[in-house]
């Protein structure tokens, strides 16, 4: 029983290591959509604008597939919210799923 799980121990560690950088990039995503939206209401300097430019290259992807599918509320905008809703579901499904079956 001691030498399989010493055969086994360096897959749960690479388990572990992909479900931390998962959800790291989980929620380094979300920050960003959260500062993305957050750009949008407020009028920053210009000295933000490569920051802006970079936030909007790497969200707006995302984000205008969702708003292909969201429609905007009058003044709102939900597809932030489902987008990132979205990304929660697919750690779900990363994690419990497909990376669950390795252990």
């Amino acid at each position: 029983m001691g030498a399989a799980f010493l055969r086994s121990w360096p897959l749960l560690d690479a388990v572990s290591a992909a479900q931390s950088f998962v959800a790291v990039f989980i929620w380094v995503y979300t920050i960003l959509i959260l500062v993305l939206v957050l750009s949008s209401w407020v009028k920053l300097p210009y000295s933000f604008n490569p920051v802006l430019r970079f936030l909007h290259d790497v969200g707006d992807p995302y984000l205008g597939f969702f708003r292909r599918f969201v429609p905007p509320l009058g003044a709102f905008d939900l597809s932030p919210m489902v987008a990132v809703i979205a990304l929660y579901a697919l750690q779900r499904i990363v994690n419990d799923v497909i990376l669950a079956r390795l252990h």
